[in-house]
Order: C-alpha cells, then structure tokens, then sequence
C-alpha cells in the first residue's frame, strides 16, 4: 500500500448495496473512499455525507460500467477530482464491485441480458482496471467482487455466475501481469447477502431466505455488513503476501 498518511480506495457501485457498505467499513478503518454510481445520484450524495460524517475525505463521480466507451472520460475526471480533494496523482486500491442481475433459466436467457451482463461484469471490469492501472501506487491493491455461485448453484443465476467464474479466471491473470509492480489482485466472493439485488429475493422471500439460512454452516444468510467489514478488513491492511487467490464470505454456505 501506498506510504501517504491515509490511503485512497475507489470503490465501483459505492452508493448503494454492497458498495456502500463497503465505502462505510473503509471510511471507519481510516481510508478515504471514492464512490461511483450509475445513475443515482441521491444515494451517493448520502453515502458521501455518512463517509465525511465518520472523518474521511470522500469523492463520487458518475460511471456506467458496462461503457467501456465512457471510461477515458471517467479516467480524466478521477484524475481532476483526486488532485482537487487530494493534491495527488494516483490513489491505493480498486475495489470492483458495481454489478446487476438477470435472473433467468439458461433455456429462457434473452441475448440482452447475457450482453448486458458481460459488459458490466466482464468486459467492464477488464477494461476499466486497464484504464485505472496505471493511477494505482505501487504495492497497490486491486480486489475484484464475484460471488458464492462460481462454486455452488442456483437456478436461474447461471449466465451471472458464469461472468463472475470468467473475472476469477481475470484475476489470475491480472495478479501475474500486475505483479512487477507489486500490485496484488484478489477475488471476494459474497454468498447469498440480504440486499435489493435481483429484486431483494433474499432479502424479501422468507423461504428463500430460510433455505438458505438452513444450508449455511453459520444459520443465517450474510448482511451488507459482513462483506463490507471484509473488504475494509482486505483493503486496509495485512495481506501483503496474497494475490491471484479466491476469497469466500458466505458464512460456510453449501458446504
């Protein structure tokens, strides 16, 4: 990590979910946190006030991941936004979590949605840490946000899965490409979290909710909290000798 007193970590999808928790965890660790969102901006208006109600210094800016035509723009205002709130040129870690769902049987997948998953958890991924590489310290950190379902199943959840099985394989690669430059790269791989993706099912269907709990090791299904306090926990410290790997936080779900 970098040597500066106080770490900058951009966080994709911040406002919201997942993200935002994260972008919270961190801020209470003591990192400084840039957020993106896609199209609310409310949300990250209110995730920043939390961010600098906790002490931190915190940015948002715009992005629409699955645009690979955007990020070059995207590019130069993160460089004007971290020497305006920052006085620097780079930042300390990427945390690439922005995602959607498509929730349907691979008999039924509408050619749409496989695209519109590819591009935001593909090819966006690839293409926007190409952009942000190179504003990455060195010793920085890149952590890439799959998910339970590259090992264990569930109906309907294929084609996603599938992307998140194709960054796992990204990642690897990243780490060894990435690695001159002492930059790790990682994989964290939520299990079934309470949140509103795809549509809240696990959040909001006490069924699904209850069979899953019953297949955790654990007992319960995960909370925003529990993957927001490990990605603060892999972001802001220790760690230094790990890269190219899988880490799962499901709670020992279908073990």
């Amino acid at each position: 990590m970098s040597s500066n007193p106080t770490p900058i970590i951009l966080v994709t999808g911040g406002s919201r979910g997942l993200g935002r928790s994260a972008a919270l965890h961190l801020a209470r660790a003591g990192l400084d946190v840039i957020i993106t969102y896609r199209q609310q901006a409310a949300d990250a208006d209110a995730a920043l006030s939390e961010i600098r109600a906790l002490g931190r210094k915190a940015a948002a800016l715009q992005l629409d991941v699955g645009d690979v035509a955007s990020f070059p723009d995207f590019s130069e205002r993160l460089v004007e936004t971290l020497d305006q709130v920052w006085n620097r040129k780079d930042f300390d870690g990427l945390v690439n979590n922005a995602g959607m769902g498509a929730n349907a049987p691979i008999r039924d997948l509408a050619e749409a949605d496989f695209d519109a998953l590819m591009n935001v958890h593909f090819k966006g991924v690839l293409f926007l840490t190409q952009h942000l590489e190179p504003m990455l310290v060195d010793g920085g950190r890149i952590l890439n946000v799959s998910t339970g379902l590259t090992r264990f199943t569930f109906p309907g959840l294929g084609a996603y899965a599938a992307m998140k099985g194709a960054v796992e394989v990204l990642t690897r690669y990243q780490a060894v490409e990435f690695g001159d430059r002492g930059i790790t790269v990682n994989v964290l791989a939520p299990g079934a979290i309470e949140t509103d993706f795809g549509g809240g099912l696990v959040r909001d269907n006490a069924e699904v909710n209850a069979h899953i709990a019953s297949v955790t090791a654990l007992g319960r299904v995960g909370l925003p909290a529990d993957i927001g306090s490990a990605v603060a926990g892999f972001m802001s410290g220790g760690f230094d000798w790990m890269t190219g790997q899988r880490i799962e936080v499901s709670g020992g779900q279908s073990l």
